[in-house]
């Protein structure tokens, strides 16, 4: 049996407050050879995602946490270069959640082959066509029930959920598209590039102004990426019977003390408002749907997709940093 020198990130400390490179270590392994039933994946793309910096943390929560000297966990995509499975030839294409390393070494079973010529690059598999794809699908239709003639906020809406969020509500048909963005050039990104009728830079003035200027009619729906001062501003501007899905709240991920509440929750009693959380697994079921129709709409250069991408391991968790504070257009991948 042969074995190959591969490199992955681990966990070195549970971080308080904001991530810092004390937090992470790279370390070279050995990786040997898939025995019966295994499969051995060189890694292409890894993806680094806002949900990981929940999972540094030593909580309860929808996902395992990560373990201190242990590897790092999360989507990738790579090259299947030994195989011990007929169901994952050599050669293949797949998508697996053994990320944050070089080689990726487990049973057939944890790797889902996918369509190497679906995309021009096979990190859309982390994005468009993976799970922030399908949240963003589940997200807009089922947990936040949109209908033809919607009027539709999105904050993070230049991020790898919000961006295909917005696109989705128009090409089913909303009425007005609003998203927030942090940057001048994300918000002329929105505007020029992805179709949304007004954008507006959350850190140019508070938000509830800002989004009552861009959408003075009100709004139907609200995905939620963010949390805080935006949750209140689309509470406040919410039509009677609105919705939101709630995603994430990305603006106090690395807060150490709990944020105040929307201070006009009691708002919802009055409006009849739906607020309902949702995690993207537990809506697998959708995939085949969502693929038919975004994939279809990808294809047909109807969709737009924009990715940050960040060269080499080593760089992964800057690369990780950067997503958290908002560095990235469209979704952060980092090329292996």
């Amino acid at each position: 049996m042969s074995t190959r020198t591969g490199r992955e990130i681990r966990l070195a400390a549970r971080p308080s407050g904001w991530p810092t490179a004390e937090t992470f270590d790279l370390v070279e392994v050995d990786v040997p050879d898939p025995g019966p039933g295994q499969v051995l994946v060189r890694n292409l793309f890894t993806s680094v995602d806002p949900y990981m910096r929940g999972r540094m943390d030593d909580r309860e929560s929808y996902v395992p946490p990560f373990r201190v000297g242990a590897p790092l966990d999360g989507g990738a995509v790579g090259e299947v270069v030994a195989s011990g499975s007929d169901d994952v030839p050599e050669g293949s294409l797949v998508l697996h959640g053994l990320g944050w390393r070089d080689f990726a070494l487990a049973d057939a079973g944890a790797f889902r082959v996918v369509d190497a010529h679906a995309a021009p690059s096979p990190s859309a598999h982390l994005g468009v066509l993976g799970m922030p794809g399908l949240t963003a699908y589940v997200g807009l239709l089922d947990v936040a029930g949109f209908r033809e003639g919607d009027a539709v906020f999105v904050s993070g809406a230049a991020g790898a959920v919000g961006s295909l969020v917005g696109q989705i509500a128009k090409l089913r048909g909303a009425g007005r598209v609003v998203g927030s963005a942090g940057s001048a050039e994300k918000v002329a990104h929105l505007v020029d590039d992805l179709g949304f009728d007004a954008a507006f830079d959350y850190k140019d003035g508070p938000v509830r102004e800002q989004l009552r200027a861009a959408a003075p009619d009100g709004i139907d729906v609200y995905f939620d990426n963010v949390g805080g001062e935006h949750l209140e501003a689309a509470i406040s501007a919410l039509h009677r019977f609105g919705r939101v899905a709630l995603c994430g709240a990305v603006a106090q991920y690395n807060d150490t003390e709990p944020p105040a509440a929307p201070r006009n929750l009691a708002a919802a009693i009055g409006k009849e408002l739906t607020l309902r959380g949702f995690i993207v697994g537990s809506h697998g079921d959708r995939m085949p749907a969502f693929v038919e129709e975004v994939g279809g709409w990808l294809r047909a250069g109807r969709i737009t997709v924009r990715e940050t991408v960040v060269d080499g391991l080593e760089n992964a968790p800057d690369a990780f940093l950067g997503m958290l504070r908002g560095q990235n257009t469209g979704k952060m991948v980092v090329r292996l």
